[in-house]
């Protein structure tokens, strides 16, 4: 399977636009990493300068990095949004219960 997963409050708690200070959700991170070691790819997609223009890029990598993150890709430009429809989508809170 294919997994599209959002970077700021999803695998980390993000206050704001304040990326650089985003504190990993180790617990998450690994349950991730256990869909990836069961051969899904995972697709972090983040949402991080879609307004301002700042390309957060190389730092959400070194962030992934460091935290352990396994995955397939990562990208920053999804679109900012405070409603997603979707007949695939999940919220994080239920996923992580």
């Amino acid at each position: 399977m294919k997994y599209t997963v959002d970077i700021d409050n999803t695998i980390c708690v993000t206050q704001g636009n304040d990326y650089p200070n985003s504190k990993p959700l180790l617990d998450r991170i690994a349950k991730i990493n256990e869909l990836y070691d069961a051969g899904h790819e995972i697709h972090y997609w983040t949402a991080r300068g879609s307004n301002s223009g700042v390309d957060w890029l190389e730092l959400t990598l070194s962030q992934l990095a460091s935290w352990g993150c396994k995955y397939t890709s990562a990208k920053t430009g999804k679109p900012a949004y405070d409603v997603w429809i979707d007949d695939k989508a999940i919220n994080a809170e239920q996923y992580f219960k």
